[in-house]
C-alpha cells in the first residue's frame, strides 16, 4: 500500500532534516487519533500489522536518491545520504485495539526518524479501512468527478496543490488521480505534497512544516515563544527557502502576535489549516499592514478541508487583496463517488517529546482555530491557554 519511501509528504522530509540538523538527540512519540472513533476487529488488526511490517522493506533507491539530490536542493545531501540507510522498524509501531475496538497506535524514536512514520501509517489505515468495509471504487466514475473539479479550477484560475496522501482511498486511485491532474490541469496545479508522485509525473514537490514542529518547540522551550522559536529555527536551517508558515498550532491570533517584522518580510506566505478562511485571511492581511508590508506581495495557502466550490468562494473574496493558493487533500484523493460514503477522519500527531534521553518527557498539545482539531492533555490546555492569553 506504500509504494516507496518517497510515498509521503515532502514536509516529513523537511521536518526530519530540521531535527537531524538542530536536534539530533531529541525524541518523540506519535499517537494515532480517529476523530470518528470507528471500531475494528482482530482480523483488521492482523492485516494492519502485516502491512506495517511491509514498511520495513522500503529503502531509498538509487534513482530516487539522484532525484531528490537534484530536485530538493534545499535539503542537504548529508540528509539524503542518511535516508538511504534508513529503514522503518515495524517493531517500534505499537498497534492494538482497546476494549471497545478502537484503534490505538503509537511510535517512539528519535524525532528525525519517528516523524517519518506518520503519513505511511495513516495511508495504510485509511486504505485498509475501505477494504475492511468492502468499499470498492468505480475508477471511471471517480476520475469523472475529479475532471469536473479540475474544470472548475481551470475556468476560475484556481491554483492548488494535491495534499491527499494521508487519507487517500488507495494508493492505486491516488496514482490515477495525480496522472489525471498532470494531464487535465497543468496550468493551475502547483504541485503535489507526495514526493514519489512528484518524481513519477514531473510535478513540483510542495510543503514546508507541520504542526509537530511548533509543538516540539512548545514542549522543550515553552508555549510563550514556541511560534517565534520554531520559525527562527526553520529560518536557521532553510535560510528563507520553504517559506510558507503554518499558523494555527496554538491559534492564528497567538501566531500573529509573536510574528516579527523580520520573519514576516522573509516569509513567502502563510498556511491556514483551521478556522474560517475569510476571518483568518483578514487577520493575516491586517498584521502585514501593521508591518508596512503590502499583502499583495505575500501568499496565503488555504488547506482546511477544502473542496473546489468552497475554494472558489474564498478565492473570489481575496482576489486583489493577497496572493492565494490551496492545498486540497481528501476531497481529491478520497472521493470514490459512492453515495453515503464518508472518508476516514484520522490524524497522527506528536503527543510528547524531550530534548534528549536525559530529560523528562513533556506532553504536547495543539490548540486549533477549530474546536474539533484540538488535541492533547487537559492540564496542558489550561497551561497553554493561560500562557498564550487564549480566551
Amino acid at each position: 500500500m506504500i509504494l516507496s519511501i518517497l510515498d509521503t509528504d515532502l514536509y516529513k522530509f523537511s521536518t526530519s532534516n530540521a531535527y537531524f540538523q538542530l536536534y539530533p538527540l531529541a525524541e518523540g512519540t506519535f499517537k494515532f487519533n480517529d476523530r470518528n472513533a470507528e471500531r475494528y476487529d482482530d482480523a483488521f488488526l492482523a492485516e494492519l500489522k502485516a502491512e506495517l511490517y511491509n514498511l520495513g522493506k522500503l529503502a531509498l533507491t538509487r534513482e530516487e536518491y539522484e532525484y531528490v539530490i537534484k530536485r530538493v536542493k534545499y535539503i542537504g545531501q548529508n540528509y539524503w545520504e542518511w535516508l538511504a540507510s534508513f529503514r522503518f522498524e515495524p517493531d517500534k509501531i505499537d498497534a492494538r485495539l482497546d476494549a471497545e475496538g478502537h484503534l490505538q497506535i503509537e511510535v517512539t524514536d528519535y524525532l528525525y526518524k519517528v516523524t517519518l512514520y506518520e503519513v505511511p501509517v495513516l495511508a495504510i489505515v485509511a486504505e485498509l479501512r475501505n477494504k475492511y468495509r468492502g468499499v470498492k471504487v468505480d475508477y471511471s466514475k471517480a476520475i469523472g468527478l475529479l475532471e469536473d473539479k479540475l474544470a472548475l479550477a481551470n475556468e476560475n484560475a484556481l491554483s492548488f496543490s494535491e495534499f491527499g496522501t494521508r487519507r487517500r482511498f488507495s494508493s492505486e486511485l491516488h496514482d490515477r488521480i495525480v496522472a489525471c491532474i498532470k494531464e487535465k490541469c497543468p496550468k493551475y496545479c502547483a504541485g503535489t505534497s507526495n514526493v514519489y508522485f512528484a518524481m513519477k509525473y514531473g510535478l513540483t514537490p510542495v510543503g514546508t512544516f507541520p504542526h509537530e514542529w511548533v509543538m516540539f518547540h512548545s514542549g522543550v522551550f515553552g508555549y510563550k515563544r514556541a511560534n517565534f522559536l520554531s520559525l527562527e529555527d526553520w529560518i536557521k536551517v532553510y535560510d528563507g527557502a520553504l517559506g510558507t508558515a503554518l499558523i494555527d498550532t496554538f491559534t492564528t491570533k497567538s501566531f500573529l502576535r509573536t510574528l516579527t517584522m523580520k520573519q514576516a518580510k522573509l516569509l513567502d506566505g502563510f498556511r491556514q489549516d483551521s478556522g474560517d478562511e475569510v476571518t483568518v485571511g483578514e487577520m493575516v492581511i491586517a498584521r502585514l499592514k501593521e508591518f508596512g508590508i503590502d499583502p499583495a506581495s505575500k501568499l496565503i495557502v488555504f488547506s482546511n478541508a477544502l473542496d473546489f466550490p468552497k475554494y472558489k468562494r474564498v478565492a473570489d473574496y481575496f482576489r486583489g487583496k493577497i496572493k492565494f493558493s490551496a492545498g486540497i487533500g481528501t476531497n481529491i484523493t478520497c472521493d470514490p463517488g459512492i453515495e453515503g460514503y464518508k472518508p476516514a477522519n484520522i490524524v497522527m500527531k506528536l503527543s510528547r517529546c524531550r530534548m534528549s534521553a536525559k530529560d523528562p518527557w513533556e506532553k504536547v498539545i495543539k490548540i486549533s482555530d477549530d474546536l474539533g482539531k484540538h488535541m492533547g492533555d487537559d492540564r496542558e490546555f489550561e497551561i497553554a491557554r493561560y500562557e498564550l492569553h487564549i480566551d
